[in-house]
C-alpha cells in the first residue's frame, strides 16, 4: 500500500514544481525579470496569507493570474495587465471536500461518519458481483449450517417437552437430566457452528479488506487479485480471526465491558494483517495504536455500523418469518406453540441469506474505511495514497 516512489513527472517529493503553484526565485543576473518583460507566460499562483511587497521592495514575482492591482493606490503596476481576465474565484481555489482527490471510492482526506457509511455503499455499487458474491457465499454456508443445528435444536427439544408432558410419570431427576442433556447437545450443535462461521467470516473480511484497498486507489480489483494477496497471509488471518472472536466472547461472559474493550482496540487487527502485510503480533499492536486516543469515535461507528445491519437483517427477514409462522405466539397467545417444521426453517435460512448477503460484506468494508482513516488522520496515509493513485495535488498547494 505504500509508494516510496516520487511524484508523477519523476520529480521529488519535497521539489516544488510550477505546476504546484509555488513562486519560483529568480536568481539575479539571470535575466528573468528584465524591465518590461512579459511575465504572463509563466504565472505563479499565491499561496495561502501571501500579501504583494510595498513599494519598496524589487519587483520579482509574476502577476497572479486574473488578478490586477489597482492603480488608483499608487503602487506599482505588476506585470502586463492586459494579458488576463478577472477570474479571482478560479483561481484562489476553495477547500476541496475531496482532500488530496477521489481516486477510487473514498476521498483522501479525514473522512466523517457519512464519508465512512458512504464510501462502503458506493464500494458495494461499484463491484456489486464481487462483493455481493463473497457475501452470498459467506450467507449460504452459514445458514446451511444453522438449518441443520436449528433441525437438530428443535427435535430435541421437542422430545424434551414430550418428556415434561408425562406429568406424574416423570420424575424430578427424570426431567433434570432431560433438560441438562438437551442443553449438552444443543451446545455440541453450537461449538462446531461458530467455528465454521468464525473462519468463514475471517476469510471473507480478509477478502473484503484487499478489495477495499484497491478500491480506495481506483484500481481494478477482481476475486483472483484479492485472493493473491490473502492466500500468502491465510493462515497469521485465521489466527487473529480466531483469536479475536474467542477474547472477545470471553471478555462479555466475564463482565461485558472487557469484551467490549477487547471489540474495539482489535476491531482494526484484520485490515492491518491484509494491507501491512504484517505478522500475527503485529496485525493487533497496530489495531491498538491506530485505535488509541479515538477509542469513542471508533466504537460509535462500528457500533452504528452494528446497528444498521441489524436493522436491515430485520426489515429484510420479517416478511420470511412471517410466513414461516415464527410470530404466531406472539399474535396469538392462546394458540398452542409448535416447533418449526422443515419447510417454515428452509423459509427462514431463505431470508437470512438474503439480508446477509448484504449487511457482512456492508460491516466489514465499514471497519477497512475506518482502519485508512484512522492512518490518515495519524501517519498522513493520504498522501501516500495520492501518490501511489498517481493523483496530482491541488493548484492551491
Amino acid at each position: 500500500m505504500t509508494d516510496t516512489g516520487g511524484a508523477p513527472g519523476g520529480q521529488g517529493d519535497d521539489t516544488p514544481t510550477p505546476s504546484q503553484g509555488l513562486p519560483q526565485a529568480v536568481p539575479p543576473g539571470s535575466g528573468g525579470s528584465k524591465p518590461g518583460a512579459d511575465h504572463s507566460a509563466s504565472p505563479a499562483t499565491p499561496p495561502r496569507g501571501w500579501q504583494p511587497p510595498d513599494a519598496a521592495a524589487a519587483p520579482g514575482p509574476a502577476t497572479p493570474p486574473g488578478w490586477e492591482r489597482p492603480a488608483a493606490t499608487g503602487q506599482p503596476q505588476w506585470g502586463a495587465r492586459p494579458q488576463y481576465q478577472q477570474q479571482p474565484y478560479q483561481q484562489q481555489r476553495p477547500w476541496s471536500p475531496h482532500g488530496l482527490g477521489k481516486p477510487g471510492v473514498i476521498a483522501l482526506r479525514p473522512l466523517n461518519i457519512g464519508d465512512i457509511l458512504d464510501g462502503a455503499i458506493t464500494t458495494i455499487r461499484r463491484h456489486p458481483l464481487l462483493i455481493l458474491g463473497i457475501g452470498a457465499v459467506l450467507a449460504v454456508i452459514t445458514a446451511a449450517v444453522t438449518f441443520l443445528v436449528q433441525k437438530f435444536v428443535y427435535d430435541d427439544l421437542q422430545s424434551l417437552a414430550t418428556t415434561a408432558e408425562l406429568g406424574p410419570g416423570a420424575t424430578d431427576a427424570e426431567v433434570r437430566n432431560a433438560v441438562f442433556g438437551a442443553f449438552g447437545d444443543v451446545l455440541l450443535a453450537l461449538l462446531p457452528t461458530a467455528l465454521l462461521t468464525t473462519l468463514l467470516t475471517t476469510v471473507a473480511n480478509g477478502l473484503l479488506a484487499a478489495v477495499m484497498g484497491r478500491a480506495a486507489l481506483g484500481r481494478e480489483v477482481t476475486f483472483g487479485i484479492a485472493w493473491s494477496e490473502v492466500q500468502p497471509r491465510l493462515w497469521p488471518l485465521l489466527g487473529v480471526g480466531f483469536a479475536y472472536s474467542i477474547l472477545t466472547t470471553l471478555g462479555v461472559l466475564l463482565c461485558i465491558i472487557p469484551g467490549i474493550v477487547a471489540y474495539v482496540f482489535w476491531a482494526l487487527a484484520s485490515p492491518a494483517l491484509v494491507l501491512e502485510r504484517g505478522t500475527f503480533k503485529q496485525a493487533f499492536s497496530r489495531s491498538v495504536r491506530l485505535v488509541s486516543g479515538s477509542f469513542w469515535r471508533v466504537f460509535g461507528i462500528l457500533l452504528l455500523a452494528g446497528l444498521i445491519a441489524y436493522l436491515f437483517n430485520a426489515i429484510i427477514q420479517l416478511p420470511f418469518s412471517l410466513g414461516s409462522g415464527a410470530f404466531s405466539g406472539i399474535l396469538n397467545p392462546s394458540a398452542r406453540t409448535v416447533v418449526p417444521g422443515t419447510g417454515e426453517l428452509l423459509l427462514q435460512s431463505a431470508g437470512q441469506i438474503v439480508s446477509e448477503t448484504i449487511a457482512t460484506p456492508f460491516v466489514a468494508l465499514v471497519t477497512v474505511i475506518v482502519y485508512l482513516d484512522q492512518r490518515m488522520r495519524r501517519e498522513g496515509m493520504d498522501i501516500e495514497l495520492a501518490r501511489a493513485a498517481g493523483v496530482q495535488p491541488p493548484q492551491a498547494w
